[in-house]
């Protein structure tokens, strides 16, 4: 907990956040801890069937209030499966995709993004929300939409883009998970393109005329597991740098809600 702390410090977490241990002895022995994007019955099975003293998720279980943790609803039926393994969960959330090493610093490093600084810086100014930087050399919407292709790991929704195939491509601003509220900040209205998951219709289609207005980004929309999976290798490279004797394992189980598309 110390070291996850000191990687991925609580204070840096949104206010309406619930990162931290979730359940678990604070003094219980850690051998094998799993990564994961969410804490679900599929990642669960496998914290358990691998034998994880520790489930690491980015995404809290427990965001708002609960008055039950009943095993006959699916977060108490969790806790409940966890507890009896010897599984704790900590989750770490808005607190690490806020550092240098966070979800949308490694997707602005996937992309080879240059001169990267936060949309929204912190305190520190090296670290905050979102990143924006250049690309080493421009490309087109098309192209880079595609090289995200390659780069995420597949899912039923795709890549989607609103702009032009074409339209010519240097400056990019990234924000992995939701990220819509950052669609009028200075920095994304200032790049060629903004790069986020769980763009809804309206966000999008503002954004869009306001761009066809006075200037804007294109879009791209990924899905919100994907632009964050990314991050889970960072976090165990960094898990492991700290704590050599640790077996740390990431999980390739696709959480992603959706299962299939159909295009029309």
């Amino acid at each position: 907990m110390s070291t996850i702390d000191r990687l991925w410090p609580l204070e840096g977490a949104e206010p309406w956040d619930a990162p931290g241990l979730v359940t678990g002895d604070p003094d219980a022995a850690v051998e094998r801890v799993l990564l994961t994007v969410d804490a679900v019955s599929g990642t669960v099975d496998e914290a358990i069937e691998v034998g994880a003293d520790l489930l690491v998720a980015h995404h809290p279980l427990l965001l708002r209030g609960v008055t039950s943790v009943a095993e006959d609803r699916y977060k108490g039926a969790l806790i409940a499966r966890l507890i009896r393994a010897g599984c704790a969960l900590i989750a770490a959330h808005t607190n690490a995709d806020v550092v240098d090493r966070g979800t949308s610093a490694v997707l602005a490093r996937r992309l080879g993004l240059l001169d990267v600084r936060p949309i929204v810086p912190g305190a520190d100014p090296a670290l905050g929300l979102g990143r924006v930087g250049r690309l080493s050399e421009p490309t087109t919407l098309g192209r880079l939409a595609r090289h995200l292709a390659e780069i995420l790991p597949a899912t039923a929704t795709g890549v989607r883009a609103s702009g032009g195939f074409d339209d010519p491509v240097e400056t990019v601003a990234v924000c992995g998970g939701a990220g819509d509220s950052l669609l009028g900040d200075p920095a994304v209205r200032a790049a060629d393109v903004y790069i986020t998951a769980d763009l809804r219709h309206h966000p999008a289609s503002e954004a869009r005329e306001q761009s066809l207005l006075g200037g804007g980004p294109a879009l791209i929309d990924v899905s919100h597991w994907a632009s964050e999976w990314l991050w889970l290798d960072e976090a165990a490279d960094q898990l492991r740098g700290a704590h050599p004797e640790l077996d740390v394992r990431v999980s390739e189980l696709r959480t992603d809600p959706w299962d299939f598309q159909v295009v029309q």
